[in-house]
C-alpha cells in the first residue's frame, strides 16, 4: 500500500466493490476490466482505477482483473482476512435484528454475546443465544478477547456502554445508538444513523420532483 492517507469515500466504496466481486465468482467469471466493471457498479473506469491504485493497482494492461485475485485484495485490505470477535449491548428490537443480520455477513464476522440490563430479557434465549447480563460485560469481553462492540441500546446509555467496551479492550465500535458517542484515538468508531440515511433519501426524492417539475416548464 501506498504511504499515503486513504480517504473515507474510497475506503467506503471498497465494500461495494467487493460484493459486485462475489456476485461475479458465483457466476464463474474470470476477469473483468475496468470498463466492464463500471458498467456493472455504476462508478466511472476512472474512478475505479484510481480507487484501486491507491493500494497497488491490481490489474494488468490489456487483461484487466482478476475477480478473485481482486476480491482477495480486497478482503485482505479491509482487514477480512481474519476473524472478529463481537458482541452485542442491548436485546431489544434492534439488538434483535442486528444479531440476525451478523449471521449473514461474510469475511469471519462472529458474535460471541448479546448483553441486556433489563432483567426480563436476561437468562432468555435469542436465536440460540443466551442473553447476558449487562454487569458482566467487561469481565466478558477480557475473557474472551472481543475485537468488536456492537451498542445497541437507547441513546442515554450509549455513552457508559462505549465507555465499557473500550476499558475492556475491544478494537472497535459499531454503534447504532441514535447519539454520537466518544472514543479514544486507539479504538475504531463506526455510526451508523439510519434515521440519516432516511432524511437523505427524502431529500434525493424531493430533489428528483423539483427537477421534475423545472422539465415541465
Amino acid at each position: 500500500m501506498k504511504n499515503t492517507k486513504i480517504s473515507n469515500a474510497v475506503i467506503k466504496r471498497l465494500p461495494r466493490y467487493r460484493r459486485y466481486l462475489i456476485e461475479l465468482e458465483k457466476k464463474g467469471v474470470e476477469k473483468i476490466s475496468s470498463k466492464e466493471f463500471s458498467n456493472m457498479i455504476g462508478y466511472t473506469a476512472s474512478q475505479i482505477r484510481q480507487d484501486l491504485n491507491n493500494f497497488g493497482g491490481f490489474g494488468q494492461q490489456g487483461y484487466g482483473y482478476s475477480v478473485t485475485g481482486l476480491r482477495e485484495e480486497i478482503d485482505a485490505i479491509l482487514g477480512l482476512d481474519r476473524e472478529y470477535r463481537m458482541v452485542i449491548l442491548g436485546a431489544g428490537n434492534l439488538g434483535h435484528a442486528i444479531a440476525n443480520y451478523t449471521k449473514t455477513l461474510t469475511g469471519g464476522f462472529k458474535l460471541c454475546g448479546v448483553f441486556e440490563t433489563n432483567p426480563d430479557l436476561i437468562g432468555k434465549m435469542q436465536d440460540g443465544m443466551e442473553i447476558q447480563n449487562y454487569d458482566n460485560i467487561v469481565d466478558f469481553v477480557e475473557k474472551e478477547k472481543i475485537d468488536i462492540g456492537i451498542i445497541c441500546t437507547n441513546k442515554e446509555s450509549a455513552q457508559e456502554a462505549a465507555d465499557k467496551l473500550c476499558f475492556a479492550g475491544v478494537k472497535g465500535i459499531w454503534n447504532f445508538a441514535r447519539v454520537d458517542i466518544e472514543v479514544p484515538k486507539h479504538v475504531a468508531l463506526e455510526i451508523v444513523h439510519l434515521s440519516d440515511s432516511l432524511h437523505a433519501l427524502a431529500y434525493h426524492m424531493n430533489d428528483i420532483k423539483k427537477k421534475e417539475k423545472g422539465s415541465k416548464k
